[in-house]
């Protein structure tokens, strides 16, 4: 009992006298950062135009920054529903190291000095789509999407498929047909990856009341629009080859990928319950991250041959 009362005085005084570096770390959601910021950088490489790397390095310092705040505004609106589910309860909000207040602080600084350093540095047109991303992921998804419809993840995806637009903006100034194909990657891809993830998690999103497809429609709902956006999916893996932004291996891939991905797919559409339902569904979330990696490191790949080569 002694030590019991040892342990809540110090859990007491440590979230009072605020969070550690590593707690303001994990507001960041560094995993999903780190997604971003290296479909940025693919992005950014694959760009037409020259960029000197002192500025290219401060566009991913400033992307990266933009998505940490994200996630620290994210975290901060979103403690009470994290501290009902088993996948969010030991995050520093709800395990009291950090205030909510602190959080929230951190998240706008983050977004404003991100935001206002890509403008001035490398350009207003990926300083504006940088804002208009924190803007969509905390506004629109978080604060509006997240606990009222089901079609939370299809319509807030469009956050979190800017990064490499905005990479690109940072070198030309611009959005173009191809940077407009990345965007619509990672687009699609967002609603097979999180709904294959709800499918076996439904019930801490029940518990915490956040309205994801398994919860709403049902399984069996959610394995159909799986299929149907996976459908969508691997045609679009393939598209950038079409245009030219992929070359022979990305072809070789993606077409590889594509299929792969639909017959994970297919196993969990087929499979409507019990253990095999839900180790298809987690085959095949593991599976779509592994997916969009091997697609965007391959495009990196291929634009950094072509630059040691020219």
């Amino acid at each position: 009992m002694a030590n019991a009362g040892v342990e809540t005085k110090s859990a007491a005084f440590t979230a009072q006298a605020g969070g550690s570096v590593g707690d303001f770390l994990a507001l960041t959601k560094p995993r999903v950062m780190s997604l971003a910021v290296f479909t940025a950088f693919t992005g950014l490489v694959a760009a037409p135009g020259y960029m000197h790397p002192v500025l290219g390095a401060i566009a991913i310092l400033c992307i990266a920054a933009g998505a940490g705040a994200c996630g620290a505004l994210n975290m901060w609106y979103d403690a009470d529903i994290d501290a009902k589910m088993a996948r969010t309860a030991a995050r520093p909000i709800p395990r009291g190291r950090i205030e909510g207040e602190e959080a929230l602080a951190f998240g706008v600084v983050l977004a404003v000095m991100s935001v206002m350093t890509l403008g001035l540095i490398v350009n207003w047109t990926a300083g504006a789509l940088l804002a208009l991303a924190i803007a969509f992921y905390v506004l629109v998804y978080t604060m509006w999407l997240k606990r009222r419809t089901p079609q939370n993840i299809v319509i807030g995806g469009a956050a979190g498929a800017l990064p490499p637009v905005i990479g690109w903006a940072a070198v030309t100034g611009s959005v173009s047909l191809d940077a407009a194909l990345l965007f619509l990657l990672i687009f699609l891809w967002t609603p097979p990856h999180f709904w294959a993830l709800a499918l076996y998690r439904w019930r801490d999103y029940e518990r915490a009341g956040v309205p994801m497809l398994p919860v709403t429609a049902g399984a069996d709902a959610t394995r159909s629009q799986i299929l149907v956006y996976s459908l969508l999916l691997a045609p679009m893996g393939v598209a950038p080859a079409l245009t030219g932004l992929g070359g022979a291996a990305y072809l070789a891939l993606s077409a590889v990928l594509g299929v792969a991905f639909l017959a994970l797919a297919w196993d969990v559409y087929a499979k409507r319950g019990g253990p095999a339902a839900n180790r298809a569904a987690r085959r095949l979330f593991g599976f779509s991250i592994l997916y969009l990696f091997l697609l965007f490191a391959t495009l990196l790949a291929e634009h950094v041959g072509r630059l040691w080569l020219s």
